[in-house]
């Protein structure tokens, strides 16, 4: 596994133990359609939350959330309406974002989950 797919898995299993202890359920890790995929989707309470997780190993190029820019937000948006769609999922839905930034040492790291990070047009 090549340095950025390692520190991509390594953010998702920081922001799976995030979720738990937030009292999330995770259903499912790197759901793919195709050319889509989604980090998590999980439920909290009754909502079907879809989340991204975005790592990185500095803030030089800014904060990790905020490579969620519309072009990614274009993606979930479509990947999750095809798991809607395969799922016959009906009820709430949600978008959050999970980031991890690791420390300078990389030993230590910070997360933030942020809910309803966007809605799709």
């Amino acid at each position: 596994m090549h340095g950025n797919q390692q520190k991509g898995r390594n953010g998702e299993a920081i922001a799976v133990q995030l979720l738990k202890q937030r009292g999330y359920e995770v259903i499912c890790l790197n759901w793919r359609h195709k050319h889509l995929e989604i980090d998590i989707i999980a439920r909290d309470g009754d909502h079907l939350v879809f989340v991204e997780v975005k790592t990185r190993l500095s803030s030089n190029f800014g904060m990790p959330y905020e490579a969620v820019d519309w072009v990614k937000q274009g993606r979930l948006t479509r990947a999750a309406e095809r798991y809607i769609q395969a799922h016959r999922h009906e009820g709430e839905i949600r978008f959050d974002v999970v980031s991890v930034l690791y420390s300078a040492d990389r030993k230590s790291y910070r997360t933030e989950l942020i809910k309803d990070a966007f809605w799709p047009d």
